[in-house]
């Protein structure tokens, strides 16, 4: 299964979005979104878990979500500390024992497994800031194997 993976958008989709994540099954937004059409132009691509970020005041936008897409359970969170968590997000990652934890936040791309679960931030694909590279990135759900892959915008 091949997911799309972005976050921190700040209420603007990269025309290159579409054609990096043309195939993917499923994306997952993991906060800092912008507006509701934001998440309806991804949804044309494919189905859409998203949570809010420190930036989304959307009452609709969840705060974190969880799904299992072949057999991978993926909790998606904004604001994650991997190795230094806090409550209750904390809590909530040792209850429900995701493979993969989704967030955002930091605007830098992270990859790393920390005991049983992979901790994954695709970088910000919103307007340039900060000096920082803008990505997004892939996951490679094949045959009990997680690849990840970063993606210059």
């Amino acid at each position: 299964m091949k997911i799309g993976v972005i976050s921190d958008t700040h209420n603007y989709l990269d025309p290159q979005v579409a054609a990096f994540f043309r195939g993917v099954e499923h994306i997952l937004h993991g906060g800092d979104i912008g507006q509701r059409d934001l998440l309806a132009e991804l949804e044309t691509i494919a189905p859409v878990t998203a949570v809010a970020g420190n930036t989304d005041h959307d009452p609709g936008y969840r705060e974190t979500a969880t799904v299992t897409l072949s057999g991978l359970k993926i909790l998606v969170h904004h604001i994650v500390t991997p190795g230094a968590m806090r409550e209750p997000i904390d809590r909530q990652i040792a209850v429900e024992a995701p493979n993969v934890v989704v967030f955002g936040h930091t605007h830098k791309p992270y990859a790393q497994q920390w005991d049983k679960t992979f901790f994954f931030n695709p970088g910000y694909a919103g307007k340039q800031r900060f000096d920082l590279p803008r990505t997004l990135a892939l996951l490679d759900w094949t045959d009990g194997r997680l690849r990840h892959q970063f993606i210059s915008l």
